[in-house]
C-alpha cells in the first residue's frame, strides 16, 4: 500500500529515542492513510516489530536527513544562545546518529586508526585487509624516493617554514615546485596552497564577488560549494552533467552579472564521470564567463600520462581559466594548488585569504609531492596500470551484477548500495570479509544514494580486485564471506 506523504517524509509513528515530534502519528487529512500508516506505536514496541510494520530502515534515514538539516539551519540562524557546546544543535545530531547506529546494532564506522605505512594493503584493528580506502592512485607513498626527498628538505630547512610566505615563508622548494605543476599541466603559472579544501574556498571567494554569479554543477566538492557562498556572489545549481541545464542559466541570466564562474570537477569523486569539457569551453566562451575545472582526482588518472581532464578531453589546457588540484592524492602528500594565467596567480598571490594568511606549506611536504611529480613523469608506466586495474574492476564488477552508476572506470569506481542504514551495514559485512573501502552516505550523496567507493591503485593486483568484487557481491546478497576469503585477504600485498 502507498504511505501517507507525512509517514514516507520521515514524521510518522517511530519511538527511537527520536525528538517528541517523531514519536507519535502526525494528524492525517484522509482517514485511509490514518489507518493505513499513520497509527500509534507504543514506547514499548520492539525495534524489530517497528522494522516489519513501519518501513523503519526508510523512516530512519528520512529522520537523519531531518536532523542533519535541523542541525545545519539552526547552527547558522538560531538566536538562542547556547551555554555550551553540548547545546549546539549539531552536538545533538552527533548523539543521536549514535544512539540510533546502537539500537540497530550498527558500529561507527568512522575514525579507525591504521597502523604502518599504507599502500593496497594496510593494517586497521590489528589485522590486515586490502585497501581500496586512499587516494594513492599512482602508489607513491611507498615509493622510496619521496621519503629520501622528504628527509632532505627537514634536514636543510627544518619542518616549517612558520610565516606566510608573502611575508617570511618562501623558499627555493615552493617555487620549483609550482613551475612544475605549470610546465606539467600547460599553462603559465601555478600557486600552492596549504590544502585542496582551502585553494578552492580561497581562489572561489577572492575571484568573483557581489554583483557576480557563480553556476556549479549539483555535485562538487564541499569546498567548492564553501567559496561560492563565502564570496558573496549569486549562486545557481546545475543538474550533474547536464550542460543543457547550464546553457539555460547562462542564457537567462547571463546580462543579469558583470563576472560569471562556472565550476565542474574533472573527475567526479563520488560518481567516477567526467564532464563534456569541449562542450563546457564552448558554452563559456560563449556567454563571456570563466570556467574552473576542479581536477583534484583527475591528476594522475586521466590521459594518457596522467595530465587530468584536459589531456583526457584532448583540449587545451590554457582554454580553461581555473585548474585546482591537490597534493594529496596522486601525488602523495599534502596540499593544494591553482593553475592557470600569470594574471590569476598573482591575483591570488596578493589577494587570496588562505595564502596571503596562511603559513606556506612544509618542506618536507614540498619536496615530497616534488619528487611524487617527478617519478609519475618518469614512470608513465604507472599510469597505464593504472588505468588498466580501472577498466578490469568496472568488468568485473558488471559480471558480478554490481551497481557502480555512471563510473567509466577512471580510479575510483562507486558500488551503490541505497540507503543509509543498508550502506553502513554492507560496509561492516565487506571489511569484516578483509577489504577496506570508503564509506559515502548523506549528506555527502542522495539519501537513497549511499556507497561504498573502491579506490584503485596502480599497484593492486587482479586478484586483489576480484576478491574485493566478490566479497562485495556476497555481501550484497546476504550470503556470508567464506573464511578462506578473509585469510587470503589477510595475506594480499
Amino acid at each position: 500500500m502507498r504511505r501517507h506523504r507525512s509517514c514516507a517524509q520521515g514524521r510518522g509513528p517511530m519511538n527511537l529515542m527520536l525528538p517528541r515530534r517523531f514519536q507519535s502519528a502526525e494528524r492525517c487529512t484522509r482517514r485511509s492513510a490514518r489507518k493505513a500508516c499513520c497509527r500509534r506505536v507504543s514506547t514499548g514496541t520492539t525495534l524489530q516489530g517497528i522494522i516489519m510494520k513501519y518501513n523503519a530502515y526508510d523512516t530512519v534515514t528520512a529522520v537523519v536527513k531531518s536532523w542533519t538539516s535541523k542541525a545545519r539551519s539552526s547552527n547558522i540562524r538560531s538566536t538562542k544562545r547556547n551555554s555550551n557546546f553540548a547545546s549546539m544543535p549539531a552536538y545533538k545530531s552527533i548523539r543521536k546518529y549514535e544512539k540510533v547506529g546502537a539500537m540497530l546494532g550498527i558500529k561507527s564506522p568512522f575514525f579507525r586508526a591504521i597502523g604502518g605505512r599504507v599502500g593496497n594493503s594496510c593494517i586497521i584493528d590489528g589485522r590486515k585487509v586490502i585497501n581500496f580506502a586512499w587516494c594513492d592512485y599512482l602508489g607513491l607513498n611507498q615509493h622510496p624516493s619521496l621519503a629520501a626527498a622528504a628527509a632532505a628538505a627537514t634536514d636543510e630547512y627544518g619542518t616549517c617554514v612558520s610565516a606566510s610566505r608573502l611575508v617570511a615563508g618562501e623558499t627555493l622548494l615552493h617555487a620549483e615546485l609550482e613551475r612544475e605543476i605549470a610546465s606539467f599541466l600547460g599553462v603559465e603559472e601555478a600557486l600552492l596552497f596549504v590544502s585542496g579544501h582551502a585553494a578552492n574556498v580561497s581562489t572561489i571567494s577572492t575571484v568573483v564577488g557581489d554583483g557576480d554569479l557563480i553556476v556549479h554543477d549539483e555535485f562538487v566538492h564541499n569546498s567548492a560549494v564553501l567559496g561560492a557562498r563565502l564570496s558573496g556572489a549569486a549562486v545557481r545549481t546545475f543538474s550533474h552533467n547536464n550542460l543543457e541545464a547550464l546553457e539555460n542559466i547562462l542564457h537567462e541570466t547571463r546580462t543579469a552579472y558583470q563576472n560569471v564562474l562556472i565550476i565542474v570537477e574533472g573527475l567526479y569523486s563520488t560518481e567516477g564521470d567526467v564532464p563534456d569539457l569541449s562542450r563546457l569551453i564552448e558554452l563559456k566562451q560563449r556567454f563571456g564567463a570563466w570556467l574552473m575545472v576542479d581536477d583534484a582526482h583527475g591528476l594522475g588518472i586521466l590521459g594518457a600520462t596522467g595530465r587530468g581532464c584536459a589531456e583526457h578531453c584532448g583540449i587545451e589546457p590554457k582554454s580553461v581559466d581555473i585548474w585546482m588540484g591537490t597534493l594529496s592524492k596522486t601525488l602523495a602528500s599534502c596540499g593544494g594548488f591553482i593553475a592557470g594565467s600569470r594574471a590569476l596567480v598573482d591575483v591570488l598571490r596578493y589577494a587570496a585569504p588562505g595564502f596571503v594568511y596562511s603559513v606556506g606549506l612544509p618542506p618536507a611536504m614540498t619536496a615530497a609531492a616534488l619528487a611524487a611529480l617527478r617519478v609519475m613523469k618518469a614512470e608513465p608506466e604507472r599510469v597505464e596500470r593504472l588505468r588498466a586495474n580501472g577498466r578490469f574492476f568496472l568488468r568485473e564488477a558488471a559480471s558480478a551484477g554490481l551497481n557502480t552508476g555512471n563510473s567509466r572506470g577512471l580510479g575510483m569506481l562507486p558500488v551503490i548500495a541505497g540507503d543509509v542504514i543498508a550502506t553502513v551495514k554492507l560496509w561492516h559485512k565487506v571489511f569484516d570479509g578483509g577489504i577496506n573501502s570508503s564509506l559515502i552516505v548523506y549528506p555527502g550523496v542522495p539519501l537513497k544514494g549511499g556507497r561504498l567507493r573502491f579506490f584503485l591503485t596502480s599497484e593492486h593486483s587482479e586478484d586483489q580486485i576480484r576478491l574485493a568484487i566478490g566479497t562485495t557481491s556476497a555481501c550484497l546478497r546476504g550470503g556470508r564471506v567464506p573464511e578462506a576469503n578473509r585469510a587470503v585477504a589477510s595475506m594480499k600485498g
